[in-house]
């Protein structure tokens, strides 16, 4: 049931990124064809023989295949190629996909207005002479650049939304925290055990690689979780969530073994190629109130500041003193209420913290 529901959560969040893609490029197209309109218009050519509403379906359609088909390509293919590939590679091989999409729906988009105009039937064999006859190439070369650029356009929005984070480059955007706001959030420290260890083990070329891999498996689980990631230091990753979205479902908490799973079952390929090394994470969980706003002027970022950082950063430290993978503050389990069946909290003490009056009560899960 758990695995189902990520799986909806997942699929209607790429559902949502074509839905827009889809609605961007029919936008797109339906001002150009308002633009070309237009032109004739103002340069007093005889039109009589076209049929506007035609041609304003013919836009809308070819917005709509074009977002449906390129807007897949991009969140399914394109957007995981930049990522995981080189660009060069990763460039090359849009290119070439583009290419194809752009023709199958130029295509398309022709013989529905030549079937239109024709008034005959769409797959007609008058249909594909007239489309044979009327392909202008300087025109197929213009549009093609044309909707190039859009697709550069799309997948720069998803790359500048990958860089900040889910939900986060709207924020920018809108500017919500560009005047600093206090706001109630969960925090993650999550640390690889051993990491010194191991770095001394592979060395500094093939450690990289091992956080690289790392953060390529976890990452998935941290946005299935709803969880924003805030900083990667070292071998550390720094996860956020707000308050309700931390807690709905538990996901700070199931993150964390969603995470573990994960690295359990990529164990194999770990000690494949790391010299039978195989990552394991402690994590430290804490919340509260921080101040949040716009930071910096050549390098800006939304940033953080608070005692929960710092606290949440502590009780993390503790994991190894205490023998455990994560530890949760009780002020945390407090505000979470009733945990899901599956997690079942067990006291492991107190810590002091300094500059504090009273000590932090920690649990395990």
């Amino acid at each position: 049931m758990k695995k189902r529901s990520l799986y909806i959560k997942k699929i209607s969040s790429q559902a949502e990124k074509i839905l827009w893609i889809t609605l961007f490029w029919t936008i797109i197209s339906t001002l150009q064809f308002f633009s070309s309109y237009s032109t004739l218009i103002q340069l007093d050519l005889d039109i009589s023989g076209l049929s506007p509403t035609a041609f304003l379906y013919g836009s809308l359609i070819t917005g709509l295949t074009a977002g449906l088909i390129g807007g897949s390509s991009i969140v399914f293919f394109w957007s995981k190629w930049l990522r995981t590939k080189s660009y060069a590679w990763s460039l090359l091989s849009i290119l070439c996909s583009y290419s194809l999409v752009y023709f199958v729906v130029a295509l398309t988009t022709t013989m529905y207005f030549k079937a239109t105009q024709l008034n005959i039937a769409f797959n007609h064999p008058d249909t594909w002479e007239a489309v044979w006859n009327s392909n202008s190439v300087l025109t197929v070369v213009q549009n093609y650049l044309f909707w190039l650029l859009i697709v550069i356009i799309s997948l720069i929005g998803l790359l500048v939304n990958d860089k900040y984070g889910p939900g986060v480059f709207k924020s920018f955007i809108l500017g919500k925290y560009f005047q600093p706001k206090r706001e109630e959030r969960i925090f993650m420290f999550l640390d690889i055990r051993g990491s010194t260890t191991i770095a001394e083990q592979l060395g500094e070329g093939k450690y990289f690689n091992f956080l690289k891999d790392v953060i390529r498996d976890v990452t998935p689980k941290i946005l299935d979780s709803k969880g924003e990631i805030y900083q990667y230091v070292g071998d550390e990753i720094v996860i956020s969530w707000k308050q309700n979205t931390g807690i709905e479902n538990a996901n700070c908490l199931q993150c964390f073994f969603d995470i573990k799973k994960t690295l359990l079952e990529r164990a194999g390929y770990y000690r494949e190629r790391y010299k039978g090394l195989t990552p394991e994470f402690k994590a430290g969980l804490h919340y509260g109130f921080v101040m949040v706003g716009e930071i910096g002027i050549v390098k800006r970022e939304i940033a953080y500041s608070g005692d929960v950082l710092n606290t949440a950063a502590r009780i993390q430290s503790k994991c190894n003193e205490m023998g455990v993978d994560i530890l949760v503050s009780k002020f945390l389990l407090n505000k979470m209420g009733e945990l899901p069946k599956q997690f079942a909290s067990k006291a492991m003490g107190e810590i002091k913290l300094r500059g504090k009056q009273h000590a932090l009560a920690l649990y395990t899960v």
